[in-house]
């Protein structure tokens, strides 16, 4: 169908955000058992608590499931409306690949080794991607 590329990247994107609520699951749970923690204790933690009770590296994968669900809200509206309008295709679907690797890179700096300046530059640059589609939707649309 045309104007369908932009949906694989769409796919491909919701599937890594799965990827990486297993791996928070994976690093969380041991994490939490570790510094025996009873169900009753994590019903009333907060996060700054359970921040401060659970090492930042078991944090991190934490925060990047957050960030998955923030900005790449905006793509996933964006790339449905491309796809929807028959301009899913060609520099479009390019544009979502390189969003899509873009925030997989980024997730591995921040689940790993966290540096923020690196990190602050990938998002940066996802960012401005992110900008190109919503332009090409705006052309497409108005």
């Amino acid at each position: 169908m045309i104007g369908m590329d932009i949906l694989q990247p769409v796919v491909a994107l919701a599937a890594w955000t799965m990827v990486m609520w297993l791996w928070l699951y994976v690093t969380r749970i041991p994490a939490m058992n570790k510094a025996k923690l009873s169900d009753a204790e994590l019903s009333t933690l907060n996060q700054g608590k359970l921040d401060a009770l659970l090492p930042p590296h078991v944090q991190w994968k934490a925060y990047n499931y957050n960030h998955l669900h923030e900005a790449p809200t905006v793509f996933y509206a964006v790339a449905i409306v491309l796809a929807i309008v028959g301009q899913g295709d060609g520099l479009n679907a390019w544009l979502a690949w390189a969003y899509v690797a873009l925030r997989v890179i980024h997730s591995l700096v921040q689940a790993t080794v966290n540096k923020v300046m690196v990190r602050f530059a990938v998002f940066m640059l996802s960012s401005l991607v992110l900008i190109a589609l919503i332009v090409q939707a705006a052309l497409a649309l108005f």
